[in-house]
């Protein structure tokens, strides 16, 4: 399963503002809105679909656009080029198909889907109907983690030999209260699917292909069928070798989001409560970007940190023919394999070598 990173031709949107349709105005939805207003002079938000009628008034009002109640009825209707979906995530894949299969380009939050038949199946429907996927991974344009990105790219650790990451949170029972659909396997996942998505993208986006994962799952205190906590070790095709430690149970309140890398050359840690401060930069030999070291910091209390805004310009930029997706459908079922292959070592207690098969 392979889609092209080049834009069509018949993708160009250029002399318009590109159409938007946002569907589900849950917990994530504001953060989106909030980039789309942002972006006003190349999108327009012109469909919003949600159960809720009040939320509905709300965001149709600010917005000037229709407002729909039914997914159905919102694709048969809308002149939207782009449905954004920000629904539970185990209603992804078949919303993507849906939106798909009426010519609708799609940009799903994270995860892309919660079964692995599932993120295959939206990448078919869509190189079927022709149109592109595009899987939400904002804090990859977190500032440290774009400069620890280019340290890597220009070698400067030498040989990785260690990757550890923490996702240190909390989300108490009444989090688990506000939806049915919350803590539930077909749905949502647990603490490794829904909080600690974006980490497993790290994995592969840093450190680099995936041998082999081994992990447990415990659920100890919440009230759910997921686990709210787990530890994963992870073995590259590299040699590297390294862990997960993940919990939804940290008292009081989050405490920690972070990457240590430990190479030949250097040793870096992301850290904050959201991968948002350099808490240690250290190399071998200088190089020019250690003098952006101190300014890419940035305080925050949001573990959805400010890259929306920055995926989102991407996204225009696909469309108008400047830039290649930073995150399509295939990087999204990278990640969702490894969700995918560290569940199956849990269930079946045994190490789950990559790449999955079909």
């Amino acid at each position: 399963m392979k889609m092209s990173n080049i834009t069509k031709t018949s993708w160009y949107i250029r002399d318009r503002k590109i159409k938007l349709a946002l569907i589900g105005l849950g917990r994530v939805a504001q953060t989106h809105l909030d980039a789309i207003d942002k972006l006003s002079n190349d999108l327009d938000l012109v469909s919003v679909c949600d159960k809720s009628d009040k939320k509905l008034q709300e965001i149709t009002k600010k917005f000037n656009a229709k407002g729909y109640n039914e997914l159905s009825e919102c694709l048969n209707e809308t002149d939207a080029d782009v449905v954004v979906l920000c629904t539970p995530s185990g209603f992804h894949s078949n919303q993507t198909i849906a939106a798909a299969e009426k010519g609708k380009h799609v940009i799903t939050e994270k995860p892309m889907a919660t079964r692995w038949k599932d993120g295959i199946r939206m990448l078919e429907a869509c190189e079927k109907h022709d149109v592109r996927l595009f899987v939400i991974k904002q804090n990859r344009f977190n500032e440290p983690l774009q400069l620890l990105k280019k340290a890597i790219e220009e070698n400067r650790f030498g040989k990785i030999y260690m990757a550890n990451l923490n996702v240190l949170w909390t989300r108490k029972q009444s989090y688990y209260e506000q939806g049915a659909w919350r803590g539930t396997w077909r749905l949502d996942g647990g603490a490794f699917m829904n909080q600690a998505s974006h980490y497993f993208d790290l994995l592969h986006w840093l450190v680099g292909p995936v041998e082999s994962i081994y992990s447990m799952t415990a659920t100890l205190a919440r009230d759910i069928e997921v686990e709210d906590t787990g530890v994963v070790a992870v073995k590259w095709r590299s040699g590297a070798l390294g862990t997960l430690n993940i919990t939804v149970l940290t008292y009081p309140e989050d405490r920690e989001g972070s990457i240590i890398i430990l190479g030949e050359k250097g040793t870096v840690k992301i850290g904050g409560i959201a991968l948002n401060r350099i808490d240690d930069w250290s190399f071998s030999e200088s190089h020019p970007m250690d003098s952006e070291v101190e300014n890419a910091s940035y305080s925050t209390d949001s573990i959805y940190g400010f890259g929306h805004p920055k995926y989102y310009q991407n996204v225009i930029d696909v469309f108008r023919g400047k830039a290649a997706p930073i995150t399509s459908g295939v990087d999204g079922l990278k990640s969702l394999e490894l969700l995918i292959a560290a569940y199956r070592s849990s269930r079946d207690d045994k190490p789950v070598h990559l790449p999955l098969e079909l």
